[in-house]
This record gives C-alpha cells, sequence and structure tokens, in this order.
C-alpha cells in the first residue's frame, strides 16, 4: 500500500476549530492546570479554613459574645458573603491575569494558538471560562468550609456562592481586558496587589457595614464589585435590608463591568494579535 500525503486543510477540521475555537482554549488551561492539582486543592481547602478558624470563629467568638453579632446575626454569618466574594474576585483575577500576559508576553502561547483558525476573540473567551471554573470550584469549596463552620443560617447561604461567582466573573472579566491592555508589567503586579486589592478588600463593608466608615472612605466601597456583591449576598441569605432600587444597582453594576470588561478584552486581544 503506497502512503499518500495530505494537506494540513484535510487533517484538521477548520469548520469545527471555527465554531469550538473558545473550547479548545478552554481544554488546553484545564490540561495544564492539572499540573498542579495538589496546590489548586489544598490552597482551595487550607486558606478557608484557616481564616475561619481565624477570624470567623476567632475575632466572631468576641464580636458574638460583647455585641450578640452585626446585622441581627452572627458575625460569620455576617462576614460569608463577603468572604465568598473576595474568594471568588482573588482567584478570578490571578488566573486571568497571569494567564494573560503569560500568553503575550512571557510565552507567546495566543500567538501560536491565533496562526490556527482561532481568533483572539475564541482566545480571550476560553481564558475567561477556564478562570471562571478555576473560580467555581475555588468558591463552592469555601462554601463548603464555611458551612461545615456553621457561617449559613439557612440553605440560602449558597445562594451567596452564586453571587460570588458573578463579583468573580464581572472583575475577571475587566481584569483580563486590563492585563490584555497592559504592554509594560514591571510594576502592574504591585500596584494591583497594594493599591487596589487591598484597598478593596479593607473598604468594602467586608469586616463591618459600608455606613460606618467616613464618608470620604466610602466611595472605594461605592466602586467596589465585593461590596454590590456582598449586599446581595447578605440579602438572600438572612435578609440584609436593601431597597429595590439599590439592589437593580448592585445587579447593574456587576453585569455593566463584566460587560464592559469582556468588550475591553476582545479589543485589546485582537489588536495584539494582528501586530
Amino acid at each position: 500500500m503506497i502512503a499518500t500525503r495530505q494537506g494540513s486543510l484535510n487533517i484538521v477540521n477548520v469548520r469545527r476549530i471555527k465554531s469550538r475555537g473558545a473550547l479548545f482554549v478552554t481544554e488546553s488551561r484545564i490540561l495544564n492546570m492539572r499540573k498542579f492539582i495538589p496546590v489548586v486543592i489544598s490552597i482551595a481547602v487550607a486558606n478557608p479554613t484557616l481564616y475561619l478558624i481565624a477570624v470567623g470563629l476567632g475575632v466572631g467568638k468576641l464580636i458574638n459574645n460583647h455585641s450578640g453579632g452585626v446585622d441581627g446575626v452572627k458575625y460569620l454569618t455576617f462576614l460569608a458573603p463577603a468572604l465568598l466574594a473576595t474568594a471568588a474576585i482573588q482567584t478570578a483575577m490571578d488566573e486571568v491575569v497571569f494567564t494573560t500576559i503569560q500568553g503575550f508576553k512571557w510565552g507567546k502561547v495566543f500567538y501560536a494558538m491565533n496562526a490556527t483558525p482561532i481568533t483572539g476573540r475564541q482566545i480571550a473567551d476560553g481564558v475567561f471560562l477556564s478562570a471562571f471554573l478555576r473560580t467555581a470550584f475555588s468558591v463552592i469549596v469555601y462554601g463548603i468550609v464555611i458551612d461545615l463552620f456553621g457561617g449559613f443560617s439557612s440553605a440560602k447561604g449558597w445562594i451567596a456562592v452564586l453571587i460570588g461567582l458573578l463579583a468573580g466573573a464581572a472583575f475577571g472579566a475587566l481584569m483580563l481586558g486590563v492585563s490584555a491592555w497592559i504592554r509594560n508589567d514591571d510594576q502592574f503586579f504591585n500596584i494591583l496587589g497594594r493599591f487596589i486589592m487591598m484597598p478593596l478588600f479593607l473598604f468594602s463593608g467586608t469586616f463591618y457595614q459600608l455606613s460606618t466608615l467616613p464618608v470620604y472612605l466610602r466611595w472605594v466601597g461605592w466602586l467596589s464589585p465585593i461590596w454590590h456583591s456582598t449586599e446581595l449576598g447578605r440579602y438572600f441569605t438572612y435578609g440584609h435590608h436593601i431597597s429595590f432600587v439599590m439592589f437593580f444597582v448592585h445587579f447593574s453594576y456587576l453585569f455593566a463591568m463584566l460587560l464592559f470588561g469582556m468588550w475591553l478584552a476582545y479589543r485589546e486581544f485582537e489588536k495584539r494579535l494582528a501586530q
């Protein structure tokens, strides 16, 4: 039997790649994550466990004994939605930022992907989807640990996991676009950690209600996806009071951030890959 040569177009199903390019990128990222499964699992379990022992039970016990809790519930129940939102935002941000910079600058793997029929938009979608899947795993584990510590006063506590995931998706999309836009990452991580994530964590009503902060600091919370997610999480889990207008504002803010972040990501991915 005589072997015959086949061109790449006969071997590669171009139509399939064009229609499922984002899924192929997602699969690639997940296969890469498999190398670090022990690390991913240990971080997902250890972080909430240690944090809840220190803050939820340690500080929480003092607050419960002294004032009977916060906002009419025990401190851990008050804290849970904020912790879930923070975990979702931090995980999503880490996954999209490092992946995007690695893809464009450190390893330039996005250019190799784009040499196939996979488009820049599909690469952005694949990075976002894989980051969301890892975020979902981490936040669900966090929710299980919180539940084991008694942080959910009812089954409705799990709604805070879904709200946290919305916040993670919104902030992850924004950071996906920003990371693609950044050309020089020398001080990017320092700025991101010290001047963005730390203020968002401290001044978003995480450990106390935002109304207790001075007025000149509350604007940080108003801009923070952590605060918007936390307010919604507390509303759904134990009945924290928010008006209908603010209910609409919280959801609208998170969805607007998600849409703007993906628009920016699509634009920057396509622009950089065309250079």
